[in-house]
């Protein structure tokens, strides 16, 4: 699917040239959600009367980035293999021309994203990654991850300021254990933080040969890896940062499932809220 010509690009880059490398998004739908407490695959859980990942899908389509999707889904699950199946054949009643792929997850974050990457199809230069937990990324952040790339960026993520204080914390030992369990150790510059989300967006091949790097990796090691920019900064590449957007908050406890049902109901007022 061509990129839209109205796409919006950090800073002041030139029009990429044509034609533009292929591109494909990797949709992240293999978490439990037991912090949900719905007691089905977090993907599955509804809003506003749809699953989660439908609202996903739609989100990194209306982009126009793609050319294809692929759909890591739960290894013994059959409703959301179902979902993105219903999904593509809705985009082919409209015409649009895009692959629709589902593999199954694994154990881990990082295996889901593997097995997607397996399944990308030839000629793939750019992959963006994104959780289905964030449901309502609006086409625009998809975009400016997708136009960095375009011009040269081999990892790219979208991220927002940081509002809060933050501060680092131990284990609290000694004669003052009894107080608390933590103390400060130290609070970092709130200038220099960010709050990352997805959709995160690297050189196909670059990605493939971060993740299986990190397959040999101690299990305490491979832990430790929340995101997959953490896995291309391990190779000692650069990672760029593009503007976030407040919408694209990820869906993890109920509150944060009534917040994505006021994006929903009241579009603005939500904006506002988050």
């Amino acid at each position: 699917m061509p990129a839209n010509p109205q796409a919006s690009a950090p800073g002041d880059l030139p029009e990429s040239p044509a034609p533009e490398p292929a591109l494909a998004v990797v949709v992240v739908a293999a978490g439990a959600g037991t912090r949900l407490g719905h007691g089905i695959p977090k993907a599955l859980v509804p809003v506003a009367g749809e699953p989660m990942l439908a609202h996903a899908l739609r989100g990194a389509v209306a982009a126009g980035v793609a050319r294809q999707l692929c759909v890591a889904v739960p290894a013994d699950d059959d409703e959301l293999a179902a979902v993105c199946l219903s999904f593509a054949e809705e985009l082919a009643a409209r015409g649009t021309p895009l692959d629709v792929t589902v593999v199954r997850g694994g154990q881990a974050r990082a295996d889901s994203v593997r097995a997607a990457l397996g399944a990308l199809q030839p000629g793939t230069a750019h992959v963006l990654v994104h959780d289905a937990a964030r449901p309502f990324t609006p086409p625009d952040a998809f975009r400016r991850v997708a136009t960095a790339l375009r011009h040269g960026a081999t990892a790219v993520i979208p991220a927002v300021p940081v509002v809060d204080t933050i501060k680092s914390v131990a284990a609290t030992v000694g004669e003052t254990s009894y107080l608390a369990d933590e103390i400060v150790t130290g609070t970092p510059a709130r200038e220099q933080l960010r709050a990352v989300q997805t959709p995160q967006g690297f050189d196909a091949a670059i990605l493939l040969h971060a993740h299986e790097t990190a397959s040999a990796w101690p299990a305490e090691r491979a832990a430790a890896i929340t995101d997959d920019a953490m896995l291309v900064e391990s190779l000692g590449l650069p990672v760029y940062v593009v503007p976030g957007d407040a919408r694209s908050l990820k869906i993890t406890t109920p509150m944060d499932l009534r917040l994505a049902e006021m994006l929903v109901e009241t579009p603005s007022a939500a904006q506002e809220t988050l």
